[in-house]
């Protein structure tokens, strides 16, 4: 294998060009944590359709995309802005109701991850049991029986395997290697083990000596031999945070939860914000220099 066949450096367009229409798409992040929004607004701004969106930890992500059209089918956990309990465009598409929707609780959505992972069709879980979440409309859940000496019924959560995986890490190299730096990594390495590609969107690109994998092994999440393409997108957490590289964007968050007021509201904002360039967008939000002042938000 030569050094050219190893790159995987590609641009956030290059990696919208993967999606097809009616794909399955699993975005990484917790709700205004590490969100691959680069990516998501490209596939905003883009023609796909009738996309299935898995987010177990919803946040901006699934409300651009329900408010674009992008998405027939919603599985997910929840849908916040922590700040905003309730992500208002998520809210409104799902009241319309603009898509079908599969809730999980976070465990059934952890377990069904987890199987995809380890490639087994599916795995038992008590989660759920005794709640409507199994008893939805348009999804049979299954169940099994141990086999053992306790005969326990458990819920067979079925495994959940996404064409294309979405995340955002904070490094990499032109291999793959990623170093996710955050204390909180959520789902992002099942969800790239359980997808059939997997695409980061990174802060940086370096030299691989500068990731210094010894030191910093365990911010490694996964093997690059997973990772399908890396794209560098400086900001490309934005408006959720990418610490330590930024904070959170609150200002930008409430600007766009008021934009879930009214058409004319989301009209304003869509224009703005969302049908232009990343560049455009950068410079909207006053570029590096005001995203780098970010103060640490309080909880």
């Amino acid at each position: 294998m030569t050094e050219t066949m190893l790159d995987k450096r590609m641009t956030v367009d290059d990696i919208v060009d993967q999606i097809s229409d009616g794909m399955t798409i699993g975005i990484g992040g917790w709700a205004t944590r590490r969100k691959p929004m680069a990516l998501i607004r490209a596939i905003a701004r883009s023609n796909l359709k009738d996309l299935t969106v898995m987010a177990g930890y919803g946040g901006m992500d699934i409300g651009l995309l329900a408010a674009t059209g992008k998405i027939k089918k919603l599985v997910f956990a929840f849908a916040s802005l922590d700040h905003y309990p309730l992500e208002p465009h998520f809210r409104n598409a799902r009241q319309a109701g603009a898509f079908e929707v599969l809730e999980l609780d976070e465990g059934m959505y952890h377990w069904g991850l987890r199987a995809a992972a380890m490639k087994l069709p599916f795995l038992p879980t008590r989660v759920g049991i005794g709640t409507d979440i199994i008893n939805q409309s348009g999804f049979d859940f299954k169940f099994v029986k141990s086999p053992y000496e306790d005969g326990e019924e458990f819920v067979a959560m079925p495994a959940l395997v996404p064409d294309i995986a979405l995340i955002h890490a904070h490094r990499s190299d032109e291999r793959g290697n990623l170093l996710t730096l955050s204390v909180d990594p959520i789902f992002d390495e099942l969800l790239v083990r359980a997808a059939k590609k997997s695409f980061a969107t990174v802060e940086k690109i370096v030299p691989t000596a500068e990731l210094d994998m010894k030191k910093n092994s365990r911010y490694n999440l996964v093997e690059r031999a997973m990772i399908t393409g890396v794209a560098e997108a400086p900001l490309g957490a934005h408006p959720s945070s990418a610490d330590p590289d930024y904070q959170l964007d609150l200002k930008h968050i409430k600007t766009y939860v008021e934009s879930a007021a009214s058409p004319e509201a989301w009209a304003e904002y869509k224009a703005k914000y969302v049908d232009v360039s990343e560049a455009d967008y950068q410079a909207s939000i006053g570029g590096q220099e005001a995203v780098k002042q970010l103060p640490v938000p309080i909880y």
